[in-house]
């Protein structure tokens, strides 16, 4: 798996944000961290809280991200498909899947 570029994670970081600005009025930021090659995006509310939503793989390209969604119930990421049947799309695509299902 390679490994996210220091340009990819910012870049990443600022387009979730941006969404989340936009199209998410519950979330007052969102928290992205990286391990090896996965991207692990949290919301944070208007209380506070930390939610996580998502895991990102990234697979060579600043566009296209493989998904996964946090599930509350196993403390864990399953691997998942975005409403357009694709199991990798953009970040703002998967936030949105993963703000649309918490």
């Amino acid at each position: 798996m390679p490994k996210v570029p220091e340009s990819t994670r910012s870049s990443l970081a600022y387009k979730l944000s941006t969404r989340a600005r936009q199209r998410w009025p519950q979330l007052t930021d969102v928290q992205v961290t990286h391990r090896a090659g996965f991207a692990y995006v949290a919301g944070i509310t208007t209380d506070g809280d930390e939610l996580p939503l998502c895991r990102l793989r990234y697979g060579g390209s600043a566009s296209i991200w493989g998904f996964s969604i946090y599930r509350a119930s196993h403390d864990d990421y399953q691997p998942s498909m975005l409403p357009n049947g694709a199991t990798a799309g953009s970040p703002e695509d998967a936030l949105d899947t993963a703000c649309g299902l918490y």
